[in-house]
C-alpha cells in the first residue's frame, strides 16, 4: 500500500500543469492552442519565451525529482525504500503524461522522466543528459536526442541502480518515452523532423 500512496503522490505532483500556469504567468497563448499542442517546455518554446520554455523545463523536471526525493527522505517513516521511490517516479512521469488537471491530455514527459532518473541516480541522470547533449549537438534533433538519453538510461539503470524495483520503473519509462514520440519517429525517417534552431 504505501508503494500505491507514493505512486499516487508522485502521480498528482507530475499533474502539475507547468506550461499552462507558467504561460498565463506570462500573458502568453494556452501552449495546448498552438504547435504540438502539448503541454510542455518544447511547445513553450515556439511562444518565443525562451524564459518561459526555461521555467517551464525547470518545473516539470523538479516534480520529478520532489516525488523520488519524498519517498526517499520523508518516506522513510512509513518504511519506504526503492521500490516506493521507482513507484513515485513513475507515477509522476505518468501523472504529466496523463494529468488529472488537464482532462489527461498532457505533454511527452521528457522532462518529468530526467527529474525522476536524477532522484534515483544522479549518476544515471548525469548519464543520459551527457547522451542528451551529445546526440542534440551531433544531430540537432530533439526528439532523437531524448530517444537516445531514455535508452541510456534504460540500459545503464540495470547496471547503476541499486535494486530491481527502479531499473524496472526506468525501463517502462524509456519506452513508454518511445512510444509517445511515434509521430517524431515517423518523421526521423522520413527527413521532415524539425532541428533545433530552424526556423
Amino acid at each position: 500500500m504505501t508503494a500505491i500512496g507514493f505512486a499516487i503522490l508522485g502521480y498528482l505532483l507530475g499533474s502539475v500543469p507547468f506550461a499552462v500556469v507558467v504561460s498565463r504567468l506570462y500573458g502568453l497563448r494556452d501552449p495546448r492552442t498552438y504547435g504540438s499542442g502539448n503541454p510542455g517546455a518544447t511547445n513553450v518554446l515556439r511562444s518565443g519565451s525562451k524564459s518561459a520554455a526555461a521555467l517551464t523545463l525547470l518545473g516539470d523536471g523538479f516534480m520529478g525529482w520532489l516525488a523520488v526525493w519524498l519517498a526517499l527522505g520523508l518516506g522513510e517513516d512509513f518504511g519506504a525504500g526503492g521500490r516506493e521511490a521507482a513507484a513515485a517516479g513513475l507515477g509522476a512521469f505518468l501523472g504529466h503524461l496523463y494529468p488529472i488537471f488537464l482532462h489527461f491530455r498532457g505533454g511527452k514527459g521528457v522532462a518529468t522522466a530526467f527529474g525522476a532518473i536524477v532522484g534515483l541516480s544522479p549518476v544515471l541522470g548525469l548519464a543520459a543528459l551527457l547522451s542528451w547533449i551529445g546526440t542534440a549537438l551531433v544531430t540537432r534533433y530533439s526528439s532523437l536526442a531524448a530517444l537516445v538519453a531514455a535508452g541510456v538510461a534504460a540500459l545503464l539503470g540495470w547496471f547503476v541502480l541499486p535494486s530491481i524495483a527502479p531499473a524496472v520503473a526506468v525501463t517502462v519509462i524509456a519506452g513508454i518515452l518511445a512510444w509517445r514520440h511515434q509521430e517524431n519517429i515517423r518523421r526521423l525517417r522520413a527527413g521532415t523532423e524539425g532541428r533545433i534552431g530552424a526556423s
